[in-house]
């Protein structure tokens, strides 16, 4: 029964690929999983309630054409949706919700706000408060060229936010993704992802009113306010936004004045149909000092997150970074530093531009031992922490052999051997689970990887010629 649900489910796919943007089928589609067919009704499984609204909102006409096609008129559809269960201990659980017979909603032609004068010219103003006499004002939008979509590299660890950010550019304040809460620890691309919203709504809708600011400066512009007794001059400044991204949102934790005039400006926006994004180092249910009627319209939207990128991202980063720079740097130093600095995208451009710098000070080809001396002094002022792929990597490197080969299914002795050292050194060096482990080295188990320790252990107990290789390895691995 499942077999045949994923069969199913298998062509509904092929046709759905063929019928929207790639982008919005990574999102939407690949994360589903069929469960079972019965009595012509096929059941899927979604991540969350958020996942199945959106769906039913956009993308219910194609799945229903879809599901008909493959199963006939009386086919049906059913979603099984995970959720999370709040009681500490309690593991999720699933709900069924059965396909409904709504439209997909189209998106509506938006009305482009003039910005002008009362005499009917364009004017720009620095300061962030309305002048009398003006109907609307062009305003400073305070982004950076520089930090747009084409220079935000996407991988899984922000796949979500940025397709988000993307659908909101297209359609300000007419998605479901108002507010867009994006969330993350320092450098992961929060500041980045909010300017690259704010210029592509340039780029799509150039007579909107777009802003860009943190929140210290909103709070700042707040306090002048205050001073001059023109709060409802500054009120009226911001409720006339058209897209608001607000950065930093937790630095106005505690600011009661602050969080109380910001609580009236979300409102009027958010009931005016006009975007709001706004960038945390936390998520909503973690921030402190911030007000509960406050963080209950925060998770009115989607809340998003940013992970620190995988290897493959890492390399990309730094390759387009390379190439904006017009600079031309072997991939193995590239390599190096993708594998050294694994947690922060700033420290990863930083550390690039280190080894730049040296190379053009001190006249010297930028190789792969000047970006060792560089990186290493570079790590360990930001605690280098090894992972399970620096460590894949010297041991590719060791035996000339390439990742795909060490985490193959291949039985010949220097592939294994080289496998069991790569789970030897991650139960080492690392703190990573067995399961963690075996998944990164050939999506194995932790049997496997327990027995791949005690062959190491026992080889380095008795063979001397092996035991050579491993100070060499480990060697690399500490340098």
């Amino acid at each position: 029964m499942e077999t045949e649900a994923k069969k199913v489910w298998g062509k509904c796919l092929k046709i759905i690929q063929d019928n929207i943007s790639t982008e919005s089928y990574r999102t939407w589609f690949v994360p589903i999983e069929p469960v079972k067919l019965e009595n012509n009704v096929l059941t899927i499984q979604v991540p969350s309630q958020f996942f199945y609204e959106w769906l039913e909102e956009h993308y219910i006409d194609l799945l229903r054409k879809t599901i008909r096609k493959e199963l006939g008129p009386e086919g049906r559809l059913e979603y099984s949706i995970v959720m999370d269960n709040s009681y500490p201990g309690n593991s999720p659980f699933t709900i069924r919700m059965p396909g409904s017979n709504r439209k997909a909603t189209e998106n509506p032609n938006v009305a482009m706000p003039v910005n002008i004068n009362a005499d009917g010219s364009a004017r720009e103003i620095p300061n962030p408060f309305i002048i009398p006499g003006l109907k609307k004002i062009k305003i400073n939008s305070q982004l950076i060229e520089s930090l747009s979509f084409d220079n935000f590299i996407e991988g899984d660890c922000n796949r979500l936010a940025r397709t988000a950010g993307w659908a909101i550019a297209e359609n300000p304040g007419k998605t479901s993704f108002n507010p867009l809460f994006i969330y993350s620890a320092v450098g992961l691309g929060k500041t980045h992802l909010a300017h690259a919203i704010g210029l592509q709504t340039k780029v799509n809708f150039p007579d909107k009113t777009i802003l860009y600011v943190t929140a210290e400066q909103f709070m700042h512009q707040f306090t002048e306010a205050v001073k001059n007794h023109n709060t409802n001059d500054f009120t009226n400044f911001y409720q006339m936004i058209d897209v608001l991204l607000i950065d930093d949102i937790q630095f106005l934790a505690g600011r009661q004045g602050t969080q109380d005039v910001f609580f009236h400006i979300f409102n009027h926006l958010h009931l005016k149909g006009k975007q709001i994004v706004i960038t945390s180092d936390k998520p909503p249910v973690e921030l402190a000092g911030i007000e509960t009627r406050l963080l209950s319209r925060f998770k009115w939207g989607l809340a998003a997150d940013l992970q620190p990128p995988d290897l493959e991202t890492r390399i990309a980063i730094l390759e387009k970074k390379v190439y904006n720079d017009g600079l031309e740097i072997p991939r193995e130093v590239i390599e190096y530093i993708a594998y050294s600095i694994t947690t922060n995208i700033r420290e990863l451009e930083g550390a690039l531009t280190s080894v730049i710098a040296q190379s053009a000070l001190n006249k010297k080809a930028i190789t792969l031992d000047l970006a060792r001396k560089i990186i290493d002094k570079f790590v360990i002022s930001t605690t280098k922490e090894v992972s399970i792929d620096y460590i894949q990597k010297v041991i590719c490197d060791y035996f000339h052999i390439s990742l795909e080969q060490l985490n193959s299914r291949s039985r010949k002795r220097e592939i294994v051997q080289a496998r069991q050292l790569a789970m030897f050194f991650s139960k080492e060096h690392t703190n990573a689970s067995l399961a963690a482990i075996g998944m990164a080295c050939g999506n194995k188990d932790h049997a496997t990887v327990l027995h791949a320790c005690r062959t190491v252990q026992n080889l380095l107990d008795t063979d001397k010629e092996f035991r050579q290789q491993f100070k060499e390895i480990e060697k690399r691995i500490r340098i």
